[in-house]
């Protein structure tokens, strides 16, 4: 009785150790636990596990862990499974071996949607060449991503935590959550073809349904635009001005061409194609993130004559300043107010992304051109994923008449 009190005192039972004794221990040497399992406790009081395992025969000595990572049970839990390899004929030190060697190799491999996110971008932003995208792709994800989801493992992404990041800006900032929305499937998708990750196979679709259309939900807001039958007047109106002969080639082309005033003051020389008269904007510099042809008029034509390409130019644009870097929007906003070009909606001057909008009025209210060829003309996607999978055509040849019979009326030749 007296000998199995001072077991007790001391932390042990029956011979085995008890988490007290584990604890309490304190004397350099082995603590045996049975079964080949002992408490090891240096002279320095590190303590840590060992096993003694006979394998085919030969007595074993390995090495299973600190006390600090595994307790008691652990252990022996350990301890059990390393016996039963012996049992079966194998070397447990060496299966312990390969299981560190490929605990290791997985968390080697192993990235977050954030490590992922900015490789994707390292590797793509060489294409984008509107500063403000490139700005705009990681400071969204820096904003609404991240914070939810980057520190996540890029392959527990869920679409739990997809909805985390979009449902708190889906309603009031619709236009800025649908582009996060294309940036975090753009990485997912990448991140799955380099083998990093394997994305749930409906994750898109319930996504999709669990979010209300944006399209019901988005608040449009409309830039002024001129009357297009004030677009003649307006582009005499520049030319006539003190504006220089730079800006006010820039903004006739981008009347005429009806694109973004970003496309025109972005578009290196090496996008145009003089003999077939074809301006190819790559998907990196297009909004909708798709190549866009755009049909050069005679009026387009004889502006591009008009600006030779100069030999040396570092950044290779069309219209440029004479650093030879791009003009920002405001110089184009500067000259519409000053000119005081005004728009349909009272008191608002005219801007220049709502002359796209005088080109649709005046294809609707002055010819017979299809719904389709205008909207493609602007770049606009065209109808739901059905409609896009059947409309293979750009409809390039309409579009290349359609935008001589613009340029005819905006000229007047």
């Amino acid at each position: 009785m007296g000998q199995a009190m001072g077991q007790i005192r001391a932390g042990q039972f029956d011979g085995r150790l008890t988490p007290l004794a584990v604890k309490r221990l304190g004397r350099p040497g082995l603590h045996a636990d049975g079964n080949g399992l002992y408490l090891r406790i240096s002279e320095g009081g590190g303590r840590a596990w060992l096993l003694f395992v006979h394998v085919r025969g030969k007595r074993r000595e390995m090495g299973l862990g600190s006390v600090k990572l595994y307790n008691l049970a652990e252990a022996r839990e350990r301890a059990r499974k390393y016996r039963q390899i012996a049992h079966a004929g194998k070397d447990p030190i060496a299966e312990r071996d390969k299981e560190e060697a490929a605990n290791a190799a997985e968390l080697a491999s192993c990235r977050t949607f954030k490590e992922c996110a900015v490789e994707y971008i390292k590797l793509h932003e060489a294409q984008w060449r509107n500063a403000k995208f490139k700005k705009d792709w990681p400071a969204s994800l820096e904003s609404y991503v991240y914070p939810k989801m980057g520190d996540t493992d890029i392959r527990d992404i869920s679409k739990a935590d997809v909805l985390k990041a979009l449902e708190p800006i889906w309603h009031t900032k619709t236009e800025t959550a649908t582009r996060v929305k294309s940036r975090i499937r753009m990485v997912l998708e990448w991140a799955a073809a380099r083998g990093y990750c394997t994305p749930e196979p409906r994750l898109w679709v319930d996504v999709a349904a669990s979010l209300p259309k944006a399209s019901k939900i988005q608040k449009v807001e409309h830039y002024p635009a001129a009357a297009y039958t004030d677009v003649p007047d307006i582009v005499a109106k520049v030319h006539a001005s003190a504006a220089t002969a730079t800006i006010k080639a820039a903004f006739s082309f981008v009347i005429l061409t009806a694109a973004r005033s970003g496309e025109v003051r972005n578009a290196p020389w090496d996008e145009f194609d003089k003999e077939r008269r074809t301006w190819t904007i790559p998907a990196g510099r297009m909004k909708n993130g798709r190549e866009h042809r755009v049909p050069l008029s005679d009026a387009a034509m004889a502006i591009l004559n008009s600006h030779p390409r100069t030999e040396g130019d570092e950044h290779g644009l069309v219209f440029r300043r004479p650093s030879g870097k791009a003009f920002s929007d405001m110089a184009f906003t500067a000259l519409l107010r000053r000119l005081e070009i005004p728009s349909t909606t009272p008191g608002k001057t005219a801007t220049m992304h709502g002359f796209r909008s005088s080109f649709r009025d005046w294809a609707s209210e002055e010819t017979n051109t299809a719904h389709d060829t205008v909207e493609a003309a602007l770049a606009h996607v065209r109808g739901d994923a059905t409609v896009q999978a059947y409309a293979r055509s750009d409809l390039f040849d309409k579009r290349r008449e359609l935008m001589g019979k613009w340029a005819r009326f905006v000229i007047g030749s």
